[in-house]
């Protein structure tokens, strides 16, 4: 009579009673079998964790504790500003009143690009700012935040070539060093990760980069989580109070003037200092 295989049923383990084996095994208090036995973790599992000490977010995490202090890690995320409303305010008139108190933006469809590096500790690079234009004019740059480089694509989105010249602004202001190196975070676009020169000059300036995985940038990345969206909150507010005060469109040349005025308001809501959890391996939920 044929009878089913028995499967050997894997055995299950805490991650605090696994940390505490690990760090035994690795501060030679205890041998594998001794540890395993002990906290009653898996030996196998145990002699992985280990050795596994050279992944490489390991070894950006333990460097991260030894060499970097919250002013000396930064990220750096790129957002688009448009210059149509996103969300178009419900309007009340009298019934057949033909005429509404805002204009529309024009060049609808325009993305202005903004490239945004903070640190948890406060510190704000000037920001690279992107336009949908074939040629630069210093006149889109009016009321820029001071230090603030201006770049033109015909897209409007960031590129290999201007994320390069980005970190180069970035290296500039922060002035990385062997004796006091920096930990740069970014999300995985291909301007970044599928840039060797980038990777180049990383290497040359002190700057270790941390490019998390994509998909995820919503839950991990610093920015996106507690900066992004309170800043595209007030944005569209004021490019509506903008079109009904002035009563003429929107166009690439105000746009500056207004994100100036907003990263001052949104700066106040350094949350985001509180979101670096580069110290703490804790789950994201």
């Amino acid at each position: 009579m044929a009878t089913s295989p028995k499967f050997k049923k894997r055995k299950t383990w805490e991650k605090e009673e696994m940390a505490t084996a690990i760090a035994a095994v690795r501060e030679k208090r205890m041998g594998y079998l001794k540890a395993a036995k002990q906290f009653n973790v898996p030996r196998a599992t145990l002699f992985r964790f280990v050795n596994d000490k050279d992944s490489p977010i390991e070894s950006i995490i333990n460097k991260a504790d030894k060499c970097f202090p919250a002013a000396r890690i930064f990220n750096v995320d790129e957002s688009g500003l448009s210059i149509v409303q996103s969300k178009i305010p419900k309007i009340i008139a009298r019934k057949g009143k033909k005429q509404i108190g805002a204009m529309t933006s024009a060049e609808r469809g325009s993305l202005i690009t903004i490239v945004i590096c903070m640190s948890p500790a406060g510190i704000f690079v000037p920001p690279m700012i992107i336009f949908p234009r074939k040629n630069m004019s210093n006149a889109l740059m009016r009321g820029a935040p001071v230090g603030s480089i201006g770049r033109v694509h015909p897209s409007g989105w960031i590129q290999t070539h201007l994320f390069t010249e980005w970190f180069q602004h970035f290296v500039e202001y922060v002035k990385p060093t062997e004796a006091s190196p920096v930990l740069l975070i970014l999300d995985g676009h291909y301007s970044h990760t599928k840039n060797i020169e980038l990777i180049d000059l990383a290497k040359q300036n002190h700057v270790t980069i941390l490019s998390l995985p994509p998909h995820c940038t919503h839950k991990v990345q610093p920015l996106d989580r507690s900066f992004m969206g309170p800043l595209k909150s007030y944005y569209s507010e004021e490019v509506r109070l903008f079109l009904r005060e002035t009563n003429r469109p929107l166009t690439p040349y105000d746009v500056v003037e207004l994100f100036a005025k907003l990263l001052l308001m949104v700066s106040e809501l350094l949350e985001y200092i509180r979101l670096i959890e580069i110290y703490l391996l804790k789950p994201i939920t």
